[in-house]
């Protein structure tokens, strides 16, 4: 038989290329080869048909895997520009899972995520899904197969997933997996570089045979989602970045102006302490500069929180920061009417508190400077008669002191035994302190009044100006209560006649000063400790108790009680008034219708009153004798009992006429 040549060979595949040329379907290859056989063409003919049959088969077989793979690189291109114009972040992902369903044509397109601090990977999002608890699946590292990708950055394939021996079933994973429906699963993991950061999966509920071209399809679409997401994350730790930029920059720009602030207050502040400032000028800088109302509290005004702290703190609707020096609490600073403040504002007004306290310092030392002065000039008032009355005008005008007017002399004295409300130290530290505390009252009352004041006899001696228009009695009075309130235990004071010109006699102020300590002396005597009070308020039974010396208070106690202790007694325990009406019987000059008239009671209820006297006295009470240690008893009695007690009889001194009886 005759082979054929060249020419008849290509004739046999001939209408192979037509076929190919015009992509016919693979069915129609077999038609040449059937025509032939019905034609009866001998079988090298049919062998050459076969023979161009199989390689026009090939041929088209290439032909159509490389449009595929064309098909594919376009898509992938696309998709990859497509990603790269993206921004946002769940934008980014969510175009991933609708690339990848596309491209390899799945019912579902997910993508996982790793999670570095619970170390597995989550589901993200997902493209098709259709089950709640799908779309909440956390697969542990080499847990399923998306956690094997993850565990082993390579891709895994499946045409069964249930049936697979190779995966790691869970039961949380295969029932997701299961509600989703899916079978045939695809995954290849997410890289950068060496680092799996999650999983991207296509897949189909029905089982499927992925190919390999498919898989490096999906892993180089994975690449390029990688990178996609790495730039979304960065672009936004960008915008994060720029955004904190500019929240620091505000706030730099912030806290240039406060800080600015800052130094004008602290340069105001440094010229106010050179210039010798006081606090109202401190308080008037910062209120200027930190806006709202700075005031300054004293000592005893002041809160528990700005007492306890060194800070400024919130108390309230205030700002509080104590003024101090050494421990010692001297005050605080309140800002009002501002509801917040930033770092450096709060050390502005601390810087404030520091150069009050500095401020307060410089003040109190030029006061016991001037203290000392001023009880220096009263010791030379005092104890040196002889000095020149002309020198003596020239330091007190230096004190701002005028020694030609009438002044009254105070002799004070803290009270002894008094226990103090607040807890302290033992009795002699207490004692010591309240001198310490009546000294500081007594000069700062002398500095405020234009007087003189001087530590002396264990308490403290004033020289004050008198005007005449309060008594020396008022003035002593006067004089306990505003000492008294910075004395815990109280003050007793006692004032003398008032002293005509210091100046010119100064014998004169030792003498004052000695009278004053006589009616020092009879308070303490009458058990009148913390009262003020004047020679005029004891007549003479103020220079009787004067006289008296240590225990005099025993020995009138005794007196009263022997001599009208009955009658006090039964007033006491029956609630009568028989002191009183024996007060007003013999003011009227022992006369039972004066007395009534002075009680406005019954000539009779005197008359009764009287009876009972005489009972409890005894009947020769109204002789003279008699009669007159009861008036001075009596005396005694009213001028031993507290205030209100006294008015309520009469308190009049003898020889003067006292006032009726209520």
């Amino acid at each position: 038989m005759r082979m054929p040549d060249d020419h008849t060979e290509t004739s046999y595949e001939t209408p192979y290329l037509a076929l190919l040329a015009r992509g016919a379907p693979a069915a129609e290859y077999e038609r040449p080869v059937l025509r032939a056989r019905a034609d009866g063409a001998p079988p090298d003919r049919l062998a050459a048909l076969d023979r161009a049959k199989h390689l026009a088969l090939r041929v088209r077989a290439e032909l159509e895997d490389r449009r595929r793979r064309e098909a594919e690189l376009s898509a992938l291109f696309a998709t990859s520009h497509d990603l790269a114009g993206l921004r946002d972040l769940d934008a980014v992902l969510q175009a991933i899972v609708q690339r990848a369903r596309s491209l390899l044509g799945t019912d579902v397109a997910y993508l996982t995520l790793h999670d570095p601090a619970a170390g597995d990977t989550y589901m993200r999002v997902t493209d098709g899904s259709v089950s709640a608890r799908f779309q909440q699946l956390r697969l542990g590292m080499g847990e399923g197969l998306g956690g094997l990708v993850a565990q082993t950055a390579r891709p895994y394939v499946t045409d069964d997933y249930f049936d697979d021996p190779r995966f790691q079933h869970t039961r949380t994973i295969d029932s997701g997996v299961r509600d989703e429906g899916l079978v045939a699963i695809l995954g290849v993991p997410l890289r950068l570089g060496s680092r799996v950061i999650g999983v991207l999966f296509a897949a189909d509920r029905r089982a499927r045979a992925f190919e390999r071209g498919q898989t490096a399809l999906l892993a180089s679409f994975a690449a390029h989602a990688a990178v996609a997401i790495d730039t979304a994350n960065l672009l936004a730790e960008t915008r994060s970045a720029l955004a904190g930029l500019e929240a620091a920059n505000e706030i730099i720009r912030d806290r240039s102006a406060v800080i600015e602030r800052a130094s004008d207050v602290h340069d105001r502040l440094t010229a106010l302490v050179l210039r010798g400032g006081d606090v109202h000028d401190v308080a008037a800088a910062v209120a200027e500069s930190l806006g709202g109302q700075v005031t300054f509290l004293e000592a005893g005004r002041c809160p528990a929180a700005a007492v306890n702290s060194s800070r400024a703190v919130r108390h309230g609707d205030g700002w509080y920061v104590a003024v101090s020096a050494g421990g010692e609490l001297l005050g605080a600073l309140a800002l009002s009417g501002h509801p917040a403040l930033d770092p450096v504002d709060q050390r502005t007004l601390e810087r404030a508190a520091m150069v009050t306290s500095l401020l307060q310092l410089a003040g109190r030392q030029a006061g016991e400077a001037e203290q000392r002065v001023r009880g220096e000039l009263l010791d030379d008032l005092l104890d040196a008669p002889g000095r020149d009355p002309r020198l003596l005008r020239e330091r007190a005008a230096r004190l701002r002191a005028d020694l030609d007017t009438p002044h009254v002399v105070l002799a004070a004295r803290a009270v002894e035994g008094a226990v103090d409300p607040a807890p302290g130290p033992a009795d002699g530290a207490a004692s010591a302190d309240h001198r310490q505390r009546l000294w500081s009252a007594a000069s700062h009352l002398a500095a405020t009044r234009h007087g003189l004041a001087a530590a002396r006899d264990g308490g403290t001696v004033l020289l004050l100006p008198h005007d005449g228009r309060r008594s020396a009695s008022e003035e002593a009075r006067r004089a306990a209560r505003q000492l008294g309130a910075a004395v815990p235990a109280g003050v007793t004071v006692g004032a003398s006649a008032p002293v005509p010109a210091p100046a010119a006699g100064p014998g004169a102020v030792a003498a004052a000063y000695a009278e004053a300590r006589r009616c020092l002396d009879v308070l303490r005597v009458l058990g009148r400790d913390g009262e003020g009070a004047a020679a005029d308020d004891f007549g003479f039974v103020g220079l009787l108790l004067a006289e008296t010396g240590g225990g005099g208070e025993d020995r009138i106690g005794r007196f009263v009680a022997r001599t009208i202790g009955p009658v006090v007694e039964y007033d006491t325990r029956r609630g009568t008034a028989l002191v009183a009406t024996l007060d007003a019987y013999f003011a009227g000059g022992m006369s039972p219708v004066r007395t009534k008239d002075a009680l406005h009671v019954h000539v009779n209820t005197v008359a009764q009153r009287l009876d009972r006297v005489g009972r409890l006295l005894g009947p020769d009470w109204q002789t003279p004798a008699r009669a007159l240690e009861i008036q001075l008893a009596l005396w005694l009695h009213r001028l031993a009992a507290p205030p209100a007690v006294r008015r309520a009889h009469g308190g009049a001194s003898p020889g003067r006429d006292r006032p009726r009886p209520e």
